[in-house]
């Protein structure tokens, strides 16, 4: 499995990530808001199964290494 997430866009998921949880926590969006944990961990892994399952990119080649461990 390789990276399929970009720099730019796991910025803004952890971000939007981040901030939907802290909503949340502080009661302004009800416990909805904690569906911000699919867009912090899908950036910080960097790799989304959605973007896999339409074959999306927002990575360039170089930066999605190989994560099975094989060459």
């Amino acid at each position: 499995m390789s990276r399929n997430v970009g720099t730019i866009d796991r910025v803004l998921r952890i971000t939007l990530g981040l901030v939907l949880i802290a909503l949340a926590f502080a009661g302004t969006v009800g416990p909805w808001g904690y569906i911000g944990l699919v867009p912090l961990l899908t950036g910080l892994v960097g790799r989304c199964p959605a973007y896999s399952l339409f074959g999306i990119r927002t990575c360039s080649a170089g930066d999605a290494p190989n994560l099975t461990g094989r060459p």
